[in-house]
């Protein structure tokens, strides 16, 4: 089946890598290091939200500057290098990449320089058209600009294009270019505000992408 959009870009963190457990266990460091407490996978997946300044603010009760969050993001970060070897795929990943008939890339909001690396350690680079992950020293935003820019550098329409991520950030950044998105359940955001958004949903990433095909 040919899809009426083509072109495909994957959402990396939550939805083909599997890193729930992991981010949770970095995010705790963070929280601990500024003596926040500790937050279960599922209150993570509840109030987790972007920008992450936000989230942190809620969490610790207090309000979070620049530099503080800058502290904040590189221990959080620290932590979560530690952890990476632990991590695989999602379950089916590599069969919902195939499954996808058209063009695809990757669009993270993980720091580039160690985004591209570890994708090419699974094994993936060689099925997407382009790689990208954030080209900052903090991270944290919006996933908007970075789409834009993305697609920029593939020559692509929104209109072309049909995203799969696990969060609203995605979806939002999707509907900033014009694109669709398909979101992930199984990943680091509540199922339940997923499926009160617009947008489809799907548990699997199989799935994901037989819906993705099916868009207008």
């Amino acid at each position: 089946m040919t899809p009426a959009r083509d072109h495909l870009v994957w959402d990396w963190n939550g939805t083909l890598l599997n890193d729930l457990s992991l981010v949770v266990q970095a995010t705790n460091v963070a929280f601990a290091s500024a003596g926040g407490p500790s937050v279960t996978v599922d209150e993570h997946r509840v109030r987790f939200r972007r920008p992450i300044v936000d989230y942190y603010a809620e969490m610790l009760g207090r309000a979070i500057d620049a530099e503080a969050f800058g502290a904040l993001d590189r221990i959080f970060h620290d932590a979560y290098r530690a952890g990476l070897t632990s991590c695989a795929l999602a379950d089916d990943a590599l069969a919902a990449i195939a499954a996808w008939p058209g063009s695809q890339s990757l669009l993270s909001m993980w720091f580039h320089d160690e985004l591209v690396p570890t994708v090419h350690t699974y094994g993936l680079t060689p099925h997407f058209a382009r790689v990208d992950g954030l080209r900052a020293t903090v991270g944290g935003g919006h996933k908007a600009e970075w789409l834009e820019k993305h697609l920029a550098e593939l020559g692509l329409a929104g209109e072309s294009v049909v995203l799969i991520g696990d969060s609203v950030d995605d979806a939002h950044a999707a509907e900033s270019v014009g694109a669709r998105c398909v979101l992930y359940t199984g990943g680091l955001s509540d199922p339940a505000a997923l499926r009160a958004t617009p947008h489809p949903t799907a548990d699997t990433l199989t799935e994901a992408v037989t819906l993705a095909t099916r868009l207008p």
